[in-house]
């Protein structure tokens, strides 16, 4: 895709489509949220759910998903507290997108090499 100068008032898709790359740039962007796309989870169930990731990034990933409307979060006012995440309704508008990398990843993901991570805490067993 080309970045061409427009005439006023005309978008320019190339910034447009890097502004909505953004919003789900990083290494667990899209994991998060192809997690909360299936159901609500709880802070630690995404934790466990995510090999690799530390305490500290998904607090992060979860802070600027939400600060952009795509995350919820919801405190239940327990002892001990409870606080549950879920996708906002601007979120549901990409389950086409989720379904079309579940299809396509079904059809060729067996052809894409297994790389070892190498980043984030160790996975634990049990």
């Amino acid at each position: 895709m080309e970045n061409q100068t427009m005439a006023d008032g005309e978008i320019n898709m190339h910034e447009e489509m890097r502004r909505a790359f953004a919003l789900l740039s990083g290494k667990w962007k899209l994991e998060i949220m192809w997690l909360l796309h299936q159901r609500i989870h709880r802070f630690g169930e995404l934790r466990k759910a995510i090999p690799g990731i530390t305490q500290h990034m998904l607090t992060a990933q979860l802070r600027e998903l939400e600060a952009d409307g795509l995350v919820s979060r919801t405190i239940f006012a327990e002892v001990p507290p409870r606080v549950e995440y879920e996708i906002t309704q601007k979120a549901r508008g990409l389950g086409p997108t989720m379904e079309a990398l579940t299809a396509w990843w079904n059809e060729y993901g067996k052809s894409v090499p297994v790389k070892p991570s190498t980043r984030g805490r160790k996975a634990r067993d049990g």
